[in-house]
């Protein structure tokens, strides 16, 4: 999981991440941080989500479960 929260901060562009922080209410928040988080479960942990799927998700966890689920 901590891997995941560095790739995550990384992405939301800030120092760290905890896992109930709700995604969507950091200032970088776009349909271009969607796509990089689709792209980041595609290319290090080798599965596809959909932009529907992250709309339901509602904190950091929930990616990461979202991810674990379609390994």
């Amino acid at each position: 999981m901590e891997k995941f929260l560095e790739e995550m901060a990384e992405i939301l562009e800030v120092d760290s991440v905890n896992p109930q922080d709700n995604f969507t209410e950091f200032e970088v928040w776009d349909s271009l941080t969607q796509l990089s988080i689709i792209a980041l479960a595609d290319s290090h942990y080798g599965v596809t989500i959909s932009a529907l799927e992250l709309k339901e998700i509602k904190d950091i966890a929930g990616i990461k479960q979202l991810i674990d689920s379609k390994k």
